[in-house]
């Protein structure tokens, strides 16, 4: 599970269609890379509601979860769950605290020591994606999202938590709006954001978790 929590965290934004003279534009990777680095090297916190689908390929089930994330740099970050309720993924910059409601269970490990995937370093201005990633770009329309490209990202330092890493980039802005995250087991975890905003304040207390009294807590 803890393995599952953390390399599922990724960047993702709801998937809404830009204006159609973006629609086709699919640029090469060094120039999709760039835009979508610069795009978030703008910005300095980020929130949205997320709607979360993993597929276990061994039991061939997809189960769904939501709830509202928040970001900001250095390194912070909060996965506030609303279904399953209560569950929480908060790092300070410097620990990263995995809670587990149903069980009573919470994961605590230094950042730099946890499995802390790519794909969420450069959102909160830890990395960088063309440091982590060999990138090919693909058509939306061959993915079936209108309005932009896809980047598939290959690991250039292999990991368990992933093989391959999808970003659906609306062409018009150069934002994310959807992360698919694929393992050697052929597992899928797919985040779409909806609602979201950048740049805006952030209650420095959501970097911050308590777990209830009676938690156990695992140093993995």
């Amino acid at each position: 599970m803890i393995r599952k929590l953390i390399a599922a965290v990724a960047l993702a934004v709801a998937t809404v269609a830009p204006p159609a003279a973006a629609q086709n534009a699919t640029p090469d990777a060094a120039t999709a890379v760039a835009n979508v680095q610069g795009f978030y090297n703008r910005t300095s916190t980020f929130s949205a509601d997320f709607n979360q689908q993993y597929f276990a390929k061994a039991y061939n089930t997809t189960k769904s979860s939501s709830g509202h994330v928040i970001f900001s740099k250095p390194g912070k970050m909060d996965w506030e769950y609303t279904s399953p309720q209560g569950n929480r993924i908060v790092s300070d910059g410097s620990k990263l605290r995995v809670y587990e409601a149903a069980n009573k269970q919470m994961y605590e490990q230094n950042v730099d020591q946890s499995q802390y995937p790519a794909a969420l370093s450069f959102l909160t201005g830890q990395g960088s994606l063309d440091q982590n990633f060999t990138f090919d770009v693909q058509s939306g329309a061959a993915f079936g999202f209108t309005g932009g490209y896809v980047m598939i990202g290959t690991p250039k330092q292999p990991t368990p938590a992933y093989t391959k890493v999808l970003f659906y980039v609306d062409a018009a802005t150069s934002q994310v709006r959807r992360v698919l995250i694929l393992d050697g087991q052929q597992n899928r975890n797919r985040f779409d954001f909806e609602n979201p905003q950048v740049n805006t304040a952030v209650d420095a207390s959501k970097f911050t978790f308590s777990p209830p009294p009676g938690t156990t807590i695992v140093h993995p």
